[in-house]
């Protein structure tokens, strides 16, 4: 799968019944356990001692070396023996021998899939040992999510889908209340974000640069308070803590079998015996990582990757560790077992006064020649695929409750994929080749599955009622998930068809719709008949012969579709003709040497560069193509550190990628066009639609030649006359942007001996850079993670392919040399392009925001071949559905609708916009969610924490006091949810809100009452 897919919408309309559903046990989230989990079980501390609190875990991969399933069973063993079903089956047994011992576990696709496989009385003993927190489960989302490349759609799913299997399952002993990060290469502060909008009251975590480390420990400042949103304020605080030693046990204590460490003996009869030695030496362990922290509790992570195969091995070893350890520094030290939770608990206990932080964790360095920041970028097709599928998911979800279909095996199934999806080596690019694959089949698989959903939606929602059986037509709605290639079966094997565009987003659309056809001439008819004005624009030969592209279309019609409702659809009928007088042919270029409309002048010079001059301020970019050359490097020493799958290390500054190609104008009354091929491997599409203020930006990069053994990262760079004075912005997320500096960290003096790889960022999908003097602003925003940075002022540059021929010894063990179709892998993405004054009466604020939903949110287009007149197919079907029964403001969207737990809806709503951000839309508002949706009324609802396992009214999280003279006003963890005498529910609104619901009651409307 490459690239991207084209910008399209589709919307549906249906008629409905009238359906009162009003659930007869409301979701078991505040249930008060007389269990004694949580808090309540943990070990006493000793306030005159050091005490110690060892944490029995693994880090199970869901997916990485191994595929998912290898990993689960144990199979593959040639390339790792690791055995999930293992891990949890001996780590059950190994505390059923011993109620002092816990045990902690993270990943609920893993937790789930064991799950299933037991017996009701394994069940039952395993129910015992969390509710009498024993087995702990911390972080409980469905993966340990990547933080640099994940959307913040995503991450609030996956995190929702893992709660509530716990919650379903396990009741409120398996509330998670701490994050668990321990691997992923750098954090976000949207993440932290999220943490505390789930309830959480910490957040331990294992990477972060080595010259931050070593700061912080220094200063004693591993342990703080991250304020993470400056618009959501103490909503958003997350006591955080950086781990001592990653994730790993002190050295030479790993007692498991994947662990070549001597167990403790002590026999006093045995030659062997070492207790005096081994205790010796972690009581001087413990005592020197002392030195860096602030309480007298340390805390210290026993197990590691896929550690507890055999887990009484682990057990027995760290029994005699306890037990010697107190028995000969008992006077000093206080060892015991204990989870993430309690170690939480004894620091909130202790009343101190926690340094705070503003920032991020990124870049991550773990040593001065190995900045973590390739990954942003690896494996280009595989992060687009993904996106597409949180695409996808959502209109599946959305279209599930509006057609009364409701939950389904097949969405439960889409879930949980984009959930692996998430994890750290999965998104991120970092796994085996095979590894890969098989994520790419998993995602593939559920989509067709979420494919047939929306067809069957589509079907119920838009089949008339009140016909005859001899009207009555099934229609089918197909997706071309290769419409990123210009590739759809479904519009060239047919003369006739509809294009039924849905509308995921929260408002209106307009947007510019293109289909591959085979044919020369087409009319296209609206949702009430009236017929359009279309474009044929051919498909550059760069496009129609990429690898694999089975496709024989060599044009693409294009169409507006004018105010396709939210959360609704339009359909279009569409049919071949000898000629059509609303179809303008643009097979020729046009003898024009630029394009631009009324907003811009863009043309190429004589190196191939593009270009961009705008017409009414004073702003001009040139847009060109260069690469990298990755570091070969043997990995033997820092110094010899190779650009691998995580690594970005180019040996020297980038290099112009010279032109050899050709390019061509196409202009019509729809869109201009550029297609330009700058050589062998590199291409792109500048187009510009009529009215439209973005520059669509379409790149094409591959095969990246490697035959002069040199691995190449290939860039493209947007160089401006702003005077931007060091200083870019990236999203976190996709949520709040954050000040970069180039050559600076805001935490600690930075030393940069990688001074290009040392300023990369992640960009999940915007990147821009001000001229405060001008108030001026240019911005790229991009379909998929990339990484990105601003290596010269006025200048963005955004990496958009990689392809290396050596490892950099992080693990993955093979380099990153993607091939597809017998040659080294193409890519086709897309980047909007925007700049313009910040006063401007369209603020760049909101066209932003709004670009953004819309690349996260594509409107969707769906083809079902027909074989009848538009007047047979109109008067049996509805050409039209508004979801909405009023517009939102403009300031908020619907994140989520989705269904829920006994024919319950859940709803999120998010406020869109940050404090200061827009003069107006960043101000509070207030809605109305009784007659929020045209199909149906709520009745009643309940509020809970972000992820839907707990009422928000029982929301309590620890407090903590940060080491500042500020005076803080107390804010509420939630704005108000009011019900006047009229059953008007309120719901107002705060910049960066993200307020979840459960619809416990609704009615569904009938059609006539929806007109």
């Amino acid at each position: 799968m490459s690239g991207k897919t084209d910008y399209f919408c589709f919307i549906f309309s249906f008629f409905i019944f009238p359906v009162l559903i009003q659930s007869a046990a409301l979701p078991n989230l505040s249930k008060q356990s007389d269990s004694k989990c949580g808090y309540e079980s943990c070990p006493k501390t000793d306030p005159n001692k050091l005490n110690v609190h060892l944490v029995p875990h693994t880090h199970d991969d869901v997916g990485w070396l191994k595929t998912v399933d290898q990993y689960f069973y144990g199979s593959n063993t040639s390339i790792q023996r690791a055995g999930v079903q293992y891990i949890i089956d001996t780590a059950i047994e190994a505390l059923k021998r011993d109620p002092q011992r816990k045990f902690i576990y993270v990943e609920t696709a893993f937790l789930w899939k064991w799950w299933l496989n037991q017996n009701d009385a394994k069940k039952a003993e395993v129910r015992a040992l969390i509710d009498e927190g024993r087995l702990e489960i911390i972080g409980g989302a469905w993966s340990m999510n990547d933080e640099a490349t994940t959307h913040y759609h995503s991450i609030v799913d996956q995190f929702t889908w893992g709660f509530r299997r716990l919650n379903d399952t396990f009741g409120e002993c398996a509330r998670p209340k701490i994050g668990w990060q321990i691997d992923p290469f750098g954090h976000s502060r949207e993440q932290a974000s999220l943490f505390a909008q789930f309830g959480f009251d910490g957040m331990f975590f294992g990477r972060l640069d080595y010259q931050d480390k070593t700061t912080r420990l220094t200063n004693k400042t591993a342990e703080f308070l991250w304020r993470a949103s400056s618009s959501l304020g103490k909503k958003a605080d997350l006591f955080s803590i950086a781990l001592y030693n990653n994730y790993s046990p002190p050295p030479g204590f790993c007692f498991d079998v994947l662990c070549s460490d001597d167990p403790l003996i002590d026999d006093p009869e045995s030659p062997d015996n070492n207790i005096a030695v081994k205790i010796k030496i972690f009581y001087d362990y413990v005592q020197k990582q002392a030195n860096y922290y602030r309480t007298s509790n340390l805390i210290l992570t026993m197990g590691g990757d896929f550690t507890y195969q055999q887990s009484e091995m682990y057990f027995t070893n760290l029994d005699k560790l306890i037990r010697h350890t107190n028995r000969m520094y008992g006077s000093q030290v206080n060892v015991f077992y204990s989870t993430p939770s309690c170690y939480i608990k004894s620091l909130n206990e202790a009343n101190k006064s926690w340094p705070t932080k503003t920032d991020d964790f990124f870049p991550y360095s773990s040593d001065p020649h190995a900045f973590w920041t390739g990954y942003f970028t690896s494996r280009p097709t595989l992060k687009y695929f993904e996106r597409m599928g949180n695409n996808f998911l959502q209109i599946a979800k959305q279209l599930s409750v509006s057609s009364m279909l409701m939950d389904s095996k097949e969405l439960i199934n889409f879930r949980e994929t984009m959930g692996v999806m998430q994890h750290h080596d999965a998104v991120t690019g970092t796994e085996k080749q095979h590894v890969a694959e098989d994520y790419a089949r998993l995602l593939h698989q559920h989509m067709t599955q979420g494919a047939a959903i929306v067809s069957n939606a589509m079907e119920k929602m838009s089949k008339k009622k009140n016909i005859s059986k001899e009207e009555e037509v099934d229609l089918k709605y197909y997706s071309c998930f290769l419409l990123n290639i210009s590739s759809c079966e479904f519009s060239e094997g047919s003369s006739n068809f509809v294009v039924t565009l849905y509308n995921p987003t929260s408002h209106a659309l307009s947007p510019f719709v293109r289909i591959p056809v085979l044919g020369l001439n087409y009319t296209v008819k609206d949702f009430v008949g009236a017929e359009i004005q279309t474009q044929m624009v051919p498909i550059p030969r760069f496009v129609s012969s990429m690898p694999g592209k089975k496709s024989t279309a060599m044009r693409e019609l294009v169409f507006r579709a004018i105010e396709v409702p939210a959360l609704g659809y339009r359909s279009f009928y569409i049919s071949e003709t000898d000629s059509g007088s609303s179809v303008q042919e643009v097979d020729r270029p046009a003898t024009v040497s630029s394009i631009g409309g009324n907003w811009y002048n863009i043309s190429v010079n004589d190196n191939g560069n593009v270009l961009i001059k705008w017409k009414k301020i004073d702003l001009e970019v040139t847009q060109s193509f260069h690469y990298y050359q990755g570091m070969k490097g043997n990995n033997s020493q820092f110094i010899n550190r190779a650009s691998g799958a995580y690594i970005f290390r180019p040996n020297q500054t980038s290099l112009h990628i010279q032109f050899n190609g050709s390019y061509s104008f196409y202009v019509g009354p729809l869109v201009q066009e550029l297609h330009l091929k700058v050589n062998d491997f590199v291409s792109e599409i500048v187009r510009v639609y009529h009215e439209e203020r973005k520059i669509e930006l379409d790149w094409v990069v591959g095969p990246i030649p490697i035959n002069d053994s040199i691995g190449k990262e290939v860039i493209i760079k947007y160089e401006s006359n702003l005077k931007s004075k060091n200083t870019f912005y990236t999203d976190s997320n996709g949520r709040e942007m954050l000040m970069r500096v180039r050559n600076y960290r805001p935490t600690w003096n930075l030393s940069l001996e990688e001074p290009v790889a040392g300023n990369y960022y992640p960009v999940t999908s915007k990147i821009f850079l001000e001229d405060k003097e001008r108030k001026m602003r240019l911005t790229i925003l991009n379909d998929r993670a990339q990484g990105g940075s601003s290596m010269a002022d006025g200048e963005l540059e955004v990496m958009l392919h990689r392809r290396l021929l050596n490892d950099d010894a992080f693990g993955v063990g093979e380099a990153l040399n993607e091939s597809a179709f017998g040659t080294g892998l193409v890519a086709k993405g897309t980047h909007y392009l925007v700049g313009g004054k910040l006063d401007d009466l369209v603020s760049m604020a909101m066209m932003e925001k709004y670009l953004a939903v819309e690349l996260a949110l594509r409107p969707w287009p769906l083809l079902t071949p027909i074989n009848m007149s538009f007047d047979q197919w109109h008067n049996t079907h509805l050409t039209q559905h508004i979801g909405l029964r009023k517009p939102l403001p403009a300031n908020l969207q619907i994140l989520t609708l989705e269904p829920w737990k006994d024919n319950m809806i859940l709803l999120r709503l998010e406020h869109l916009f940050e404090i200061g951000e827009d003069s107006e839309l960043s101000q509070p508002v207030e809605i109305n969610l009784v007659d929020l949706f045209m199909n149906f009324d709520i009745i009643a609802v309940r509020e809970t924490s972000l992820g839907g396992n707990q009422w928000i009214e029982n929301m309590k999280r620890l407090k903590w006091q940060a080491e500042s003279n500020e005076i803080e006003e107390e804010v509420e963890n939630f704005s108000e949810l009011t019900k006047s005498e009229d059953d008007i529910i309120n719901v107002v609104m705060k910049p960066m809100e993200i307020r979840t619901f459960i619809i416990t009651e609704y009615k569904f409307r009938l059609k006539e009452e929806m007109k």
